[in-house]
């Protein structure tokens, strides 16, 4: 353990500490001090017990409005992440709905395309079957005018 000597109202204090914490400890005691001889000037000498009674009660009043603040700002946080999850999932919700149609539009796509090459192969068929027609009857024209 380590001992720091400070000084508060004008004495002379040793207060031991964990290694290591001397300087922390010399931090709060200079506010402690501040707030001290601050209500000390505002006050008056109300008597040194009295000052130490209000200097605790306003450290502690700072203390739960600080601490008030940060569970708001915990709870405000938790909020956030809550809202943070909820987005997430819409995203990945959106992103996999997308995903769904993209493949449903591909295979559309697909089968279109399978449509069109059928639709062409019977067109082309059509087309020759229709050309041999006319091609025989044209023919036939031929044979019936030389045989006439």
């Amino acid at each position: 353990m380590a001992n720091v000597s400070i000084k508060f109202n004008n004495k002379e204090f040793l207060l031991s500490c964990e290694d290591g914490q001397e300087e922390h400890l010399e931090e709060l005691l200079i506010q402690i001090n501040q707030k001290f001889n601050d209500l000390k000037n505002n006050l008056g000498n109300l008597g040194e017990n009295k000052l130490l009674l209000i200097t605790a009660v306003k450290i502690m009043d700072e203390y739960y409005e600080t601490k008030k603040k940060v569970d708001q700002k915990k709870n405000e946080l938790k909020d956030l992440s809550n809202k943070f999850r909820e987005l997430k999932s819409l995203i990945y919700d959106y992103r996999d709905k997308k995903e769904e149609e993209i493949q449903e539009l591909n295979i559309n796509h697909l089968n279109f395309k399978n449509e069109i090459e059928t639709n062409h192969k019977k067109y082309e068929k059509l087309i020759d079957d229709a050309t041999d027609e006319i091609s025989n009857f044209i023919a036939k024209a031929k044979l019936d005018n030389i045989s006439q």
